[in-house]
C-alpha cells in the first residue's frame, strides 16, 4: 500500500468574538490543518500495489497507442495507391527527439560516439501538391510529439485525424512518394548503413567574442598590451579597398540558428522504442525536436538501394526484429570468441 500522503499541522489562529457590548476581543484558538505532501501529479496509483501500478501503466500505454495508430489513422479506410522506388525518388523524413549520446564499437575494435534519436508520435499531417507548394515539387507536412495546442491551430489536425503536434515541418517529396495524411511514421523508415541529414536549431550562446565564437588566439596577455587581450585585432585592409569585406569574423550572436549535419551514418535502429543511433553529434540541445531525412550527398545517397518506400508500414511488412544493426557494428548479445573443437 502507498504511504501516508498528508501531514497534519496544529496551528494557533486568532479568533474574533463579538460581545454584547460595542467592543470586541481577540482570543487565539487551536486549529487542526491538513497539508497535502504527495508530489505525484496523479492520484490513481495511491492505493495500488506495485503490480497493479505496472498493469495500469501498461494498459494505458497500449490504449493510447491503439487510439493514435488505429482509430485516428484514416489510412486503413481509404488507402492511397503506392508506387515502387526508382532512382532519384525522394522520400519523406521524420521528426525525432534528441535523447543523448552513447559509445558503440565495431567488430574491428573501433570506438564511435553516436546520438540517440527517438521518433515520438510522428504522423503525416497534410499533403501539399505542386500547385499548393511551389509549383516544382510536392511536399508533406509531418508532425511529431503530441501536445495540447490552442483551438485556432486544431483544424489541420482534425482533418488529418491525428493528435496535435508540438513541431510540424515540411519535407519535399517526389510524386511517387506521396503518403496520405494520418499515416504513422516509425524509426524503421531508416535502416542501418544508411546515411541521413539532420536539421535542428543550435544551442544559443548569446553575444560572444571572437575567441569563443571562432576560436581566435587573442592578443598577448602582458608586455605592453592594455585591454586588448581578447580583442580580434585589425578588421580590414588599409587604403585600397578601404572597407571591411562581408563575412569577416567578428563578435556577434553565437548559436540559436538552424544548422544541418550532412551524411551521418545510421548504426542501429531499435524498432520497439523507435530509436535511431546516428553517428557523431547533431545540432540542438537534449530533448529538442529535429528533422531527419535521407542525405543529399551524391556519394552517400545510394547507400541503401531499396529502402522502405514510401515508408515502413507495420501492417504489411510484419514485425521486424527488435534491434537492427549495421554489418560492421559489434553486437553484445553475440559471442566475440568462438573455440574450435
Amino acid at each position: 500500500m502507498a504511504a501516508w500522503t498528508s501531514r497534519f499541522l496544529l496551528l494557533r489562529v486568532p479568533c474574533f468574538a463579538a460581545l454584547r457590548t460595542r467592543g470586541a476581543s481577540e482570543s487565539p484558538v487551536l486549529a487542526l490543518g491538513c497539508v497535502r505532501t504527495l508530489k505525484n501529479t496523479t492520484w490513481f496509483e495511491e492505493h495500488l500495489t506495485e503490480d497493479n501500478q505496472k498493469y495500469m501503466r501498461k494498459s494505458i500505454n497500449e490504449e493510447y497507442r491503439r487510439q493514435t495508430a488505429e482509430k485516428l489513422n484514416p489510412l486503413k479506410d481509404e488507402p492511397w495507391p503506392r508506387h515502387e522506388w526508382t532512382e532519384g525518388s525522394r522520400r519523406v523524413g521524420l521528426v525525432a527527439v534528441k535523447l543523448g549520446m552513447v559509445p558503440v564499437w565495431t567488430k574491428a575494435g573501433e570506438r564511435h560516439v553516436v546520438t540517440m534519436l527517438q521518433v515520438q508520435d510522428c504522423h503525416v499531417v497534410k499533403c501539399l501538391s505542386k500547385e499548393e507548394y511551389d509549383g516544382h515539387t510536392a511536399a508533406l507536412l509531418v508532425g511529431g510529439k503530441n501536445v495540447s495546442r490552442s483551438e485556432e491551430t486544431m483544424e489541420m489536425f482534425r482533418i488529418a485525424g491525428v493528435p496535435p503536434k508540438q513541431k510540424v515541418t515540411t519535407f519535399k517529396v517526389s510524386d511517387n512518394a506521396i503518403i496520405k495524411p494520418g499515416t504513422p511514421l516509425y524509426a524503421a523508415h531508416f535502416r542501418p548503413g544508411q546515411f541521413v541529414d539532420i536539421t535542428a536549431k543550435t544551442i544559443g550562446k548569446g553575444f560572444q567574442g571572437v575567441m569563443k565564437r571562432y576560436g581566435f588566439r587573442g592578443q598577448p596577455a602582458s608586455h605592453g598590451h592594455t585591454k586588448t587581450h581578447r580583442r580580434p585585432g585589425a578588421s580590414g585592409p588599409g587604403g585600397d579597398p578601404a572597407k571591411v569585406f562581408k563575412g569577416k569574423k567578428m563578435p556577434g550572436q553565437m548559436g540559436n540558428y538552424f544548422d544541418t549535419a550532412h551524411g551521418l551514418k545510421v548504426w542501429r535502429v531499435n524498432t520497439k522504442s523507435n530509436v535511431l543511433y546516428v553517428h557523431g553529434s547533431v545540432p540542438g540541445h537534449k530533448n529538442c525536436l529535429l528533422k531527419v531525412r535521407d542525405t543529399i550527398l551524391p556519394r552517400r545517397s545510394s547507400s541503401l538501394l531499396n529502402p522502405p518506400f514510401p515508408t515502413f508500414f507495420s501492417e504489411e511488412e510484419g514485425d521486424l526484429e527488435e534491434d537492427l544493426y549495421d554489418q560492421d557494428m559489434f553486437v553484445y548479445s553475440e559471442p566475440s570468441l568462438t573455440l574450435a573443437e
